[in-house]
């Protein structure tokens, strides 16, 4: 379970999240939507402490943390949330000099001390997962933006995170090689990776995510399961916002 309570993050003056508050059960997919500059890549990242908030808490399982203005967590808390998660950025940020297999191998070899045998095993593994174990000897720049992701996901999962964060795991991508990705990301989610999202895509939110938050302003607007968000918004605002989404829900939905 992970939980932010009041979290409060600024870049010098301007106050970027105010007060946010956001639960994630084990096992269920939260996915946070907005226009640009809302929020939600921000408030991704300060779930792993990519960026530190400057107010409210943060819990991981039995890890609690308590931010303020006045002073920074110690980096060996920081180090431990981030070890229990995992993290797919926007635009793969593989390792270009590393084979696909080296670029999955990496973490486990560096920050797990694994040894190499057992490394490349687990690495195997998951290029198979993803469906890209024939390219384990490639280069990065040798592939597609869909296969790049699917290898940055590999490596994300490799030392098995309490908890997978993608931040716009789809925008770099043309929707063919999009849906690689999705694919893959369905499958996580069927076989119960909690995860957290940060999406433009409405189409992703509403085949994957359970729960969806709408944020605007650094605020959360809306929270609830998926379907009340897309097809019941309780705030005017979330329904401008999804109202793009109504020829694309699932069928299931409209039925």
């Amino acid at each position: 379970m992970i939980k932010l309570e009041s979290i409060e993050k600024y870049f010098g003056e301007h106050r970027v999240l105010n007060a946010v508050d956001l639960t994630l059960a084990s096992g269920n997919v939260t996915a946070l939507i907005g226009p640009s500059g809302s929020g939600k890549s921000t408030l991704l990242r300060c779930v792993n402490l990519l960026e530190i908030p400057e107010g409210g808490s943060l819990q991981l399982g039995e890890q609690r943390l308590e931010f303020s203005r006045e002073r920074k967590p110690a980096r060996d808390a920081v180090l431990a949330i981030r070890r229990r998660t995992g993290m797919v950025f926007q635009n793969f940020q593989l390792f270009p000099h590393l084979t696909v297999i080296q670029n999955v191998m990496e973490g486990l070899l560096t920050v797990q001390k694994w040894d190499k045998a057992r490394a490349r095993e687990r690495a195997h593994e998951l290029l198979t997962k993803v469906g890209i174990a024939q390219k384990a000897d490639a280069w990065p720049a040798t592939l597609s933006g869909g296969q790049q992701q699917r290898v940055a996901i590999a490596r994300a999962l490799a030392p098995s995170p309490e908890v997978l964060l993608c931040d716009e795991p789809t925008s770099a991508l043309d929707p063919g090689l999009a849906a690689e990705v999705v694919e893959v990301l369905k499958q996580l989610a069927k076989e119960g990776m909690t995860m957290l999202m940060a999406t433009h895509d409405l189409r992703l939110a509403a085949s994957i995510a359970r729960d969806v938050v709408f944020l605007n302003n650094g605020v959360v607007v809306e929270a609830g399961e998926s379907r009340q968000i897309f097809t019941q918004p309780r705030q005017a605002e979330t329904a401008q916002f999804v109202s793009t989404l109504t020829q694309t829900l699932p069928q299931a939905w409209t039925q």
